[in-house]
């Protein structure tokens, strides 16, 4: 039985995660979300990615911590190797051409934060309680935490989370950035909804390449990141959208986009 679902509503591709109770980040859900992720790589159809957790108790409690003695004094190779592999599927999410959308509907916790740290945006329902508590096992974040909180919200900020391991609320994360905004509890699908539609009806290709500017040149010095962003400026200039969008602007017409 599948632990992650896909469904389609028109451009929208919807990802749930379904591993009752409170949808442990298990081997299943990281294979099944990695093959995801590939797959929704390459397809032109969708224009963007919403992902959630079933039920209302939790997003993502965070990994399967009954698996953890399997990698306690095995050498420094085997949790290296289990670091690496919770990271791919987030990776491959992080690294999709569409806007990707997190909805918190529920806890989510350890590798549940990481894993919505992997999207472009995240919604959070007032109930929900986002953290790190690694800390708490004698151990940190393996499945991205350290990297992607500190480069959304800061350093120290970021270590703050990580070294108390203390849970914030929605709107406590919503104070520091770490989510984009807080909606009622029961109304985080729809509101992504609404949001992804704020943007599909855009080029799909002058949203990819605003995206691969932005991601790209995030790390980098100022000088160098300007000329990543001239790269892809480059790139969109020889789109058909780029042609579309200009000449409707001067017609004064909506524009008709061949990549929506």
């Amino acid at each position: 039985m599948t632990k992650v679902k896909v469904t389609r509503e028109d451009e929208l591709a919807i990802i749930t995660i379904q591993n009752p109770p409170v949808n442990v980040l298990d081997k299943d859900v990281v294979i099944e979300l990695l093959q995801i992720a590939r797959n929704l790589s390459t397809d032109n159809t969708v224009r963007a990615v919403i992902l959630t957790g079933e039920g209302t108790k939790a997003f993502m409690a965070g990994g399967n911590i009954k698996s953890f003695p399997d990698l306690i004094g095995k050498g420094h190779e085997v949790a290296y190797q289990e670091s690496r592999l919770l990271q791919e599927p987030f990776e491959a999410l992080m690294n999709l051409p569409q806007p990707t959308i997190c909805v918190l509907n529920g806890l989510a916790l350890g590798g549940g934060c990481e894993l919505a740290l992997s999207l472009d945006f995240r919604i959070a329902e007032a109930h929900v309680e986002i953290g790190l508590p690694e800390v708490k096992l004698g151990l940190f974040p393996g499945a991205g935490g350290t990297q992607q909180l500190s480069r959304l919200i800061g350093i120290s900020k970021a270590k703050e989370i990580i070294f108390t391991g203390e849970p914030l609320t929605a709107q406590q994360a919503l104070e520091i950035g770490l989510v984009n905004t807080v909606v009622p509890a029961g109304e985080g699908l729809q509101t992504a909804r609404h949001f992804a539609k704020k943007m599909t009806r855009h080029s799909s290709q002058a949203l990819k390449y605003a995206k691969l500017a932005i991601d790209h040149g995030r790390n980098v010095s100022l000088q160098d990141g300007l000329k990543i962003e001239a790269h892809y400026f480059g790139d969109v200039f020889q789109t058909e959208d780029v042609k579309e969008g200009v000449q409707a602007f001067i017609n004064k017409r909506t524009p008709k986009f061949q990549n929506r």
